[in-house]
């Protein structure tokens, strides 16, 4: 049943792969867009933002990650709805081949595309001034943090590709996830912010997250921000798995 399920995986995450490759728009989405916002932000803004650090590239560079991959996923739940709408999983419910396989394939796709969105922006950010003296476990553990928040984001986005009623009501989850960043430490620090935004971006998931992975960048004290961050993906994952597959199970039966 594993090898099945295995083979017939690999086989679907092929053709999902693909579709991306043939999708000009997904690719500019996904990296251009994110780069630029990287690029108005450090060379138009970041002169006159205060945020104690020698670079604000450095500074801002986790915020715009976890942007990256907010805008990623929104292709996740298009794709899915995609292939709902295109009867597409009937006929491949009509075929031999392990069910749940067919859910894997679009979320192993959304963790490819956004690990290459990632590679880009970092390259980009390197171009532009970024540099860290952090290690190899620093970066494993940056690594991890960020496929844990893309794995959550990504079973949050099956939901809607599977229940939405338009291809725009599938993507549009994404857009508070996308500004969720902008109300926390992402871009400045919270000290700067009136007080009930100061008070919604120091207990918002994001924040921990950004600060976890500034800190492990930047060889600094990570304290409590990592296992909050690691807290707020995990519960956010096995929240949204579990109702993924209901939804999943209710579109087949």
């Amino acid at each position: 049943m594993i090898t099945r399920f295995l083979g017939d995986t690999t086989i679907l995450l092929g053709r999902s792969l693909r579709h991306i490759v043939r999708s000009v728009d997904t690719i500019i989405t996904t990296a251009v867009m994110p780069v630029a916002m990287m690029l108005l932000f450090v060379y138009v803004f970041g002169g006159a933002i205060d945020t104690g650090s020698d670079s604000y590239v450095n500074y801002l560079l986790p915020g715009i990650l976890l942007i990256t991959v907010a805008s990623g996923i929104a292709y996740t739940a298009v794709r899915l709805f995609t292939d709902m709408k295109s009867g597409i999983f009937e006929r491949f419910q009509s075929m031999p081949i392990v069910r749940s396989s067919v859910l894997w394939a679009h979320v192993l796709t959304s963790l490819v595309a956004n690990l290459i969105s990632l590679v880009v922006m970092l390259a980009v950010a390197l171009l532009i001034g970024f540099r860290s003296g952090a290690g190899v476990l620093a970066w494993l553990a940056i690594a991890g943090v960020l496929f844990l928040f893309t794995l959550a984001l990504t079973w949050i986005a099956v939901i809607p590709g599977l229940s939405a009623k338009s291809a725009e009501g599938a993507s549009a989850f994404s857009y508070p996830l996308i500004f969720l960043p902008f109300l926390s430490t992402a871009f400045v620090p919270t000290a700067t912010m009136p007080g009930p935004v100061r008070v919604f971006a120091e207990n918002q998931p994001v924040t921990p997250i950004v600060s976890a992975i500034r800190a492990l960048m930047t060889e600094q004290p990570v304290g409590n921000d990592i296992w909050i961050a690691l807290g707020w993906c995990v519960g956010v994952l096995v929240v949204a798995y579990f109702l993924a597959i209901s939804a999943y199970r209710r579109k087949i039966s």
